[in-house]
């Protein structure tokens, strides 16, 4: 039983080996902000407990101006008040500055948002482009990429952004429990006992969440799918014309009441269990408020010195919940990023190539005893030669299947052969450039595509100089 909890332990500490690398591509995309960012969490950390502090001694003045208003023979107020006036003055000041840094936490969080999401769609969309066609057509590989899509590009601001957060109530925490253990170290104790039992269930439920996520990607894909063959222009045609309105939307609603039902266990579970939890945390308050006015009423603190504890109890059980549900979900931003770096760092087959020119120019196109086969598939060509000489034709007739399609695909270098080589000019297509080798080559697919462009630019692609 100890060993599987190390093992726990173990894996929950090893998932959050990506928070470096978001803060880090936080810091690439604006030092500025992230500057900014350590500041206000700073500010927004240590100011509450300074607040919490003049407010006891705004208290305890308040009292000492009574007593001296009703001893002295010929009170003057505004004396006796000024000393009063001043910390208020500085109460208001010191809550000013926390808006503003909290303020600034908001508009810096809100324009890094924009700017980070587009930058991790980049690299998403870059790392596409390095992809064979053959790993696109892999289904894990093609899951990868679509629950990468779907929310890495939000993970790594909202990793950081709770990594800010956790440094700031951090800091109110430590400067709370420097006010509170004037009062007993227990009341620290206490503070643990309320907030602790909440972070173990969040933290369980993250990580339930995120296995539900990644098992039901194939589902989500073919949800996606439906929608988009049902509203686009490009195949409602069809669609109509077959009827197949009613099916496709019957197999969508039964996957979304699939993946809904699952949401709904998982989110009644969660807040069940959290709500619970709550209560106990609400429960160690409410004995230790009891705690402090009692000392109150036996004469061992002021009011003002009540009034204190009693705020930095209540703002550091606030700052310890907000520390724990922190680290819950940096631990669950660190799953859910593991997939964008699985996907980034998914091994791409290297474009070797550097010929422009082949090592007899003229001669062609060659066959060599290709052959090809796609993955857990039988052969779709066999042992294929043939030479295509300039300024020659051949047509290539068969039924479905027969290997056509295939057979360009290999021309254009889209797969390699699986035996044998493709030669043009004298020379291996795999030692030709891709882009020189692309540009001598004009191809039309039977699923061509019509993009969502101008007609000028869909008559033009392939020309992008």
């Amino acid at each position: 039983m100890a060993s599987l909890s190390f093992l726990a332990l173990k894996d929950f500490v090893g998932v959050f080996r990506y928070s470096r690398r978001a803060l880090a591509l936080v810091w690439d995309t604006s030092r500025a902000m992230m500057l900014g960012l350590a500041l206000c969490t700073l500010v927004a950390g240590v100011l509450p407990a300074l607040a919490a502090w003049v407010g006891q001694l705004i208290v305890d003045g308040v009292i000492e101006a009574m007593q001296a208003f009703e001893e002295a023979e010929a009170p003057v107020l505004a004396v006796i008040l000024a000393p009063v006036l001043q910390l208020v003055a500085l109460e208001a000041l010191i809550v000013g500055l926390i808006a503003l840094a909290q303020r600034g936490l908001s508009a810096q969080q809100s324009l890094l948002r924009a700017m980070l999401g587009q930058r991790v769609n980049v690299m998403i969309l870059e790392k596409a482009g390095t992809l064979s066609l053959s790993q696109f057509e892999d289904a894990e590989l093609y899951d990868k990429l679509t629950r990468a899509r779907r929310e890495a590009s939000t993970r790594p601001l909202s990793l950081v952004t709770k990594t800010f957060g956790l440094i700031q109530s951090a800091i109110s925490l430590a400067s709370f429990s420097v006010l509170l253990v004037q009062f007993s170290p227990w009341a620290l104790l206490i503070l643990a006992l309320g907030a602790v039992p909440v972070f173990v269930s969040e933290a369980k439920f993250s990580g339930d969440a995120f296995r539900l996520f990644s098992r039901r990607s194939p589902e989500t894909r073919m949800q996606s799918y439906l929608e988009t063959v049902l509203a686009r222009e490009d195949s409602i045609k069809e669609v109509k014309l077959f009827g197949l309105e009613g099916l496709f939307l019957t197999r969508y609603r039964a996957i979304f009441e699939r993946l809904f039902g699952e949401d709904r266990r998982l989110t009644l579970r969660r807040e069940g269990w959290g709500f619970a939890l709550g209560l106990l945390g609400t429960l160690t308050f409410y004995l230790a408020y009891a705690w402090v006015v009692l000392e109150a009423v036996v004469g061992s603190i002021t009011l003002g010195q009540m009034t204190m504890y009693l705020m930095a109890f209540k703002q550091g059980q606030a700052a310890l919940s907000a520390i724990l549900t922190a680290v819950s979900g940096m631990y669950e931003d660190n799953l859910y990023l593991s997939n964008l770096y699985d996907y980034l760092e998914h091994p791409t087959e290297r474009e070797r190539g550097v010929l422009t020119q082949g090592v007899s120019p003229g001669d062609g196109l060659r066959f060599e005893n290709v052959s090809f086969a796609y993955p857990g598939a039988p052969a779709a060509l066999s042992d294929i030669s043939l030479h295509l000489a300039p300024g020659q034709s051949l047509a290539l007739v068969g039924e479905n299947g027969s290997g056509k399609t295939t057979l360009i695909k290999l021309l254009t270098r889209l797969y390699f052969p699986t035996e044998g080589r493709i030669l043009l000019d004298g020379s291996d297509l795999r030692d030709w450039d891709a882009q020189t080798l692309r540009r001598r080559v004009g191809v039309i697919f039977q699923d061509f595509v019509r993009y969502q462009l101008p007609v000028g630019e869909n008559l033009g692609v392939g020309d992008t100089q």
